[in-house]
């Protein structure tokens, strides 16, 4: 049963929701409808029907989306398949040195913030200006390909370009990473560890059952942030290694080279299907982990409680009188 003070909270609630989904809806559902309406409709051209050259766009229907699924779709499933594969190998890449340097930053040393300042410095540095930093490093005569010895073509259209975009992007966002996971180690109680060095555990045990469990919550945040954005990946390759180099094209790529050749309905179709990409990948995300997600919060949070109970009591019935004092 509603009460006056339920409906008063509940317009309160959506009063100031209200701006949020406003901006949303201006930003994102309103593009999204018309890059749907616009995939709709051919580039312009001669008609077929009446063989002269129509200066309107012709409504094709799902033409644009058909065509995907027959050989002139080969182009998509290339990007589709470069942006799956980027996203797969540089994100996994990114979490394991992500953690190593958020627990190098985490611990106490000589220096520290120096070296928390000098490994956030490629996470700040523009992906436009990274792009051309690493474009010069990967030239023909760069420093690459000296420390090699030997000459490799990176930024040609080939493998050594996938891994050039693949060592570039890992060098400016496993920062990022490293950056959400020391804010979930810097939250841990030191008296968990204390207690399971107390207990016996090593450094491989207390890592792998104490601090990974702590901080699976903002890894995971991580982690779906940074597949949502490399997802999306266009800047990097498109100034590292260049436009229309099926290598390297992803699927924000082929959208663009489309738009760019006034061809906007395939343009659009591409958009779409990339947003419905992305919405999947994050929706899949959040049922899949969400629940374990809070799940673990909880847990860690009863975990941590526990841990410092036993600590507390070890050290009563070790020195009883520093405790009661």
């Amino acid at each position: 049963m509603r009460t006056p003070r339920t409906t008063g909270a509940g317009r309160l609630a959506a009063l100031l929701v209200s701006p949020t989904l406003l901006v949303l809806t201006i930003v994102v559902l309103y593009p999204t409808l018309m890059a749907l309406n616009e995939s709709l409709y051919g580039p312009k051209g001669l008609d077929a029907k009446t063989g002269f050259i129509s200066d309107t766009e012709p409504f094709v229907g799902l033409r644009n989306y058909t065509d995907i699924f027959t050989q002139a779709g080969g182009r998509f499933w290339n990007a589709f398949w470069n942006t799956t594969l980027f996203t797969v190998v540089t994100v996994s890449l990114e979490t394991v040195i992500g953690v190593a340097m958020a627990l190098i930053m985490h611990r106490a040393f000589r220096g520290r913030a120096l070296v928390r300042a000098s490994i956030l410095v490629p996470w700040a540095i523009p992906t436009a200006i990274s792009g051309l930093l690493w474009k010069w490093i990967f030239n023909a005569d760069g420093i690459a390909n000296v420390l090699m010895g030997h000459q490799v073509l990176w930024t040609a259209d080939g493998l050594a370009a996938k891994f050039a975009v693949i060592i570039a992007d890992v060098w400016k966002t496993a920062p990022f990473i490293g950056l959400l996971v020391l804010a979930g180690l810097q939250v841990i109680p030191k008296e968990v560890h204390e207690a399971a060095r107390i207990d016996g555990a090593g450094a491989w045990a207390r890592f792998w059952h104490i601090t990974v469990p702590l901080v699976k919550p903002a890894l995971l945040v991580a982690v779906l942030f940074r597949c949502l954005d490399a997802l999306r990946m266009f800047d990097l390759p498109y100034i590292l290694i260049g436009a229309q180099k099926s290598s390297v094209e992803t699927l924000s790529m082929l959208a663009q080279n489309e738009a760019s050749n006034v061809r906007f309905g395939p343009a659009s179709a591409y958009a779409v299907l990339l947003f419905l990409y992305v919405f999947l990948i994050a929706l899949a995300f959040v049922r899949l982990l969400g629940a374990d997600l809070v799940g673990d919060l909880g847990a860690t949070a009863r975990r941590t409680g526990a841990a410092g109970r036993r600590h507390r009591r070890r050290r009563t019935a070790t020195h009883p009188v520093e405790v009661a004092a």
